[in-house]
C-alpha cells in the first residue's frame, strides 16, 4: 500500500485530524471515494482475525474482573491453568480501548505462564466501545493522572495476587506503550516494562526510572521516532538498563495481526520472542 495512506492514516487514528478531513485526504489519493471506500476496510482492524488463542483454551482461564483504584475500573484477567504462583503482566492497550485483539494477546501471554492483566483503560468512562472513532475520542478524555492511576492499580492489584509471585511487568502498545514508559518513570516497584513503538517520557524524567526496559520501534514511525535520540541519551546519561530494537520497514502498530495494512509477521514474531525472552529474564527471577 502506498506509504502515504498509511502515514495519513495514523495522522487521523492519532487524532491529529477529522475523519471528514482523512477521508477527502484519502480520496485524492486513492483516486476517488468509491477507492477510499474500499480503502477504510483494509486499512480498519478486522477483529474476526483476534482470536488466536480461544478463550476456552485448556492453558488458560479468562474473566472480567473489578479492581480496586479510580471508580468503575474494570480489567480482563488471564490465569495459566496449573500451578500455585506466576510471573505476572499488565498488557496496556492501544488508544481504541480493550478491544477483541488486546484480549488475544493477553490470552498469548497467559498462555506462555505469566498472569496477565489487561485492564480498560475506559471502563472508568462507561466501557471501551465497539466504535473505534468513538474510543478514540473517549482516549482523548483521558488525563494522564487518570490513566497513570489505572495503571498504578494494575500494578498493585497485580502485585498482591494470589496467583502472582509478586514480580510484574508491563506491556504496552501506540498509546500503551507511551504509559508504559510513564509507568516506569512513577513506579519504582514496576520489574520491567516493554514498550511497542510508544511515546517517550521527557528526558529529564528518565533518572526515576528503576525497571529494565525492552523497546521496539518501527522503522518507518517517524512520528514517534523522533523522539528516539533524547529518550537514549538520557538513558545513557542515567546508566539506566534498556534494549532497544529497530525494526526496519515496517510501520507504526507492526505488531496487530488485525490489521492487514501495517501488520508484518516476521517483525511481531521477532519482536515477540524478545519480549518473551526479556520477560523470563527479569519476572523469573527471585526478588
Amino acid at each position: 500500500m502506498d506509504q502515504r495512506i498509511i502515514e495519513l492514516y495514523d495522522a487521523f487514528t492519532h487524532g491529529r485530524m477529522s475523519r471528514r478531513a482523512f477521508l477527502d485526504r484519502l480520496a485524492t489519493l486513492a483516486g476517488g471515494a468509491a477507492a477510499a471506500s474500499a480503502l477504510v476496510s483494509v486499512l480498519a482492524n478486522d477483529y474476526a482475525k483476534a482470536q488466536t488463542i480461544a478463550e476456552d483454551d485448556s492453558r488458560i482461564a479468562a474473566e472480567t474482573v473489578e479492581i480496586p483504584g479510580p471508580d468503575g475500573l474494570s480489567a480482563y484477567l488471564v490465569r495459566p491453568a496449573g500451578g500455585d504462583a506466576h510471573p505476572a503482566v499488565i498488557v496496556i492497550h492501544e488508544n481504541r480501548g480493550l478491544n477483541p485483539h488486546i484480549r488475544d494477546v493477553a490470552r498469548r501471554y497467559a498462555a506462555e505462564g505469566f498472569l496477565t492483566l489487561a485492564p480498560d483503560y475506559l471502563s472508568v468512562l462507561g466501557g471501551t466501545p465497539e466504535d473505534e472513532d468513538r474510543a478514540r475520542e473517549m482516549i482523548g478524555e483521558l488525563t494522564g493522572e487518570q490513566a497513570l492511576a489505572i495503571s498504578r492499580a494494575a500494578l498493585a492489584f497485580l502485585k498482591e495476587h494470589s496467583a502472582s509471585t509478586g514480580r510484574v511487568g508491563a506491556i504496552g502498545y501506540c498509546w500503551g506503550g507511551g504509559l508504559v514508559n510513564a509507568l516506569a518513570v512513577a513506579e519504582p516497584t514496576l520489574d520491567a516494562g516493554v514498550a511497542y513503538y510508544g511515546r517517550q517520557p521527557p528526558a529529564d524524567a528518565v533518572a526515576s526510572i528503576e525497571a529494565p526496559l525492552l523497546l521496539h520501534y518501527a522503522g518507518r514511525d517517524e512520528r514517534i521516532n523522533s523522539g528516539i535520540p533524547a529518550f537514549v541519551e538520557a538513558l545513557e546519561g542515567a546508566g539506566k538498563r534498556y534494549e532497544l530494537h529497530m525494526y526496519d520497514g515496517v510501520n507504526h502498530a507492526f505488531n496487530n495481526d488485525t490489521n492487514v495494512a501495517r501488520y508484518d509477521a516476521e517483525a511481531a514474531a521477532v519482536a515477540f520472542a524478545r519480549t518473551l525472552a526479556f520477560l523470563k529474564q527479569h519476572l523469573q527471577q527471585r526478588a
